[in-house]
């Protein structure tokens, strides 16, 4: 245990750093190890205009990585028997078998393989926050190519494809399931969010500008498909983030988040966390196990994807943009998450920097640590 306080006092020296320097204005870390806390460090201010501080339960908009939930959500419902990976869609949304999507499935979508990571040129934000409008334009879509035989990073769609599957499905919204059968049995109620209650609105931490606008501006201007998955009435940026009404909806391609409940999450994924375990050893390696290889459609990059989270190196993880993240290293049994309320790129992504900073702890004390099985497969 003085080799996980030594741990925590250099992720929190570390944060202090970045907050004093000015690179960043508020920060949040985690780490649990074989379902035990071992890092939880803050810093910085959740709101500059008020100086109200980040604590360890300031919960932070954190764009893609409430994909996280959405993913997890789908896990638990199928641990429970409510739901199948191989459901198509349109056994419970018939509407959505329109244009050839007759035969999409719920792990069509998890795995970014289902065709439809496009929107309307046209969409607004307001949209985004209108749940029925984007069913609708969802189900009368038709898809960019056969579904399962390539894939492309569905950065809006997949919460509203998964959603109202579940939602069709179980009778109840992502949200209602996530409160009741993730965040109350773990414990962080209002700490893992894909909407935000009025009450908790003031509680948020304010998100700010650093680079990432201009980010966006080049991947637009560089990437064939970017506009059509992201258009331009729909950028997720900061003022988004801000956005109250937007906040209020429910939009499950994007959450909010405290770092300590999202690394407790994943911790219960892989096994026991105060005698909470949301899914069986067996659903995790098939939720694990990467599925998808090559380039992608949406940023042509090469990902892979398993059922409903990227693979970055021994990791399983979902990435926010301007630098939150959420993941686990099964073969060490570490999840981590972190967030922060300054929106940046190509600044070194400290946020990635902790979280090597923490595998690499982890590894020195970890006697015999076998090879990924993620990496080997």
């Amino acid at each position: 245990m003085n080799r996980h306080h030594l741990l925590q006092q250099r992720v929190q020296q570390r944060v202090d750093e970045l907050v004093g320097s000015g690179q960043e204005t508020g920060v949040q870390v985690a780490a649990y190890l074989h379902g035990e806390p071992i890092v939880d460090a803050v810093a910085g201010v959740a709101d500059p205009a008020t100086g109200r501080p980040v604590t360890p339960g300031t919960p932070f908009f954190s764009f893609s990585t409430g994909k996280a939930l959405t993913s997890t959500v789908v896990h638990v419902l199928a641990e429970q028997g409510r739901l199948d990976y191989d459901l198509r869609l349109a056994e419970v949304w018939p509407e959505f078998a329109r244009h050839g999507k007759s035969g999409v499935t719920l792990r069509h979508v998890l795995t970014h393989t289902a065709g439809l990571p496009a929107l309307p040129p046209d969409v607004t934000t307001a949209d985004l926050a209108d749940w029925g409008r984007m069913c609708a334009i969802l189900a009368d879509t038709a898809p960019e190519w056969e579904p399962g035989t390539a894939h492309g990073y569905h950065v809006w769609t997949y919460g509203w494809l998964v959603g109202e599957t579940v939602r069709r499905a179980t009778g109840r919204t992502l949200s209602q399931v996530l409160a009741t059968e993730v965040a109350a049995p773990l414990g962080v109620p209002g700490e893992l969010l894909l909407r935000v209650p009025d009450e908790d609105l003031d509680r948020l931490a304010v998100l700010d500008d650093r680079s990432w606008s201009d980010a966006l501006k080049q991947l637009s201007a560089q990437l064939p498909n970017f506009d059509r998955a992201v258009p331009h009435g729909a950028r997720p940026d900061a003022d988004l983030g801000n956005d109250r009404a937007f906040l209020r909806a429910e939009v499950p391609a994007v959450g909010t988040i405290t770092a300590r409940a999202a690394a407790r999450m994943f911790a219960a994924l892989l096994g026991e966390v105060d005698g909470v375990r949301l899914i069986s050893p067996a659903r995790l390696r098939e939720a694990t196990r990467p599925v998808t290889r090559g380039p992608e459609w949406t940023f042509g990059m090469p990902v892979r994807w398993t059922l409903g989270y990227a693979v970055d190196g021994p990791m399983i993880e979902v990435g926010g943009i301007g630098g939150s993240l959420a993941g686990a290293l099964p073969e060490l049994g570490l999840t981590i998450a972190a967030t922060k309320n300054s929106l940046a790129v190509g600044d070194g992504d400290p946020m990635e920097q902790l979280r090597e900073m923490i595998i690499s702890a982890v590894r020195e004390e970890t006697p015999a640590t076998l090879p990924s099985r993620i990496s080997r497969e």
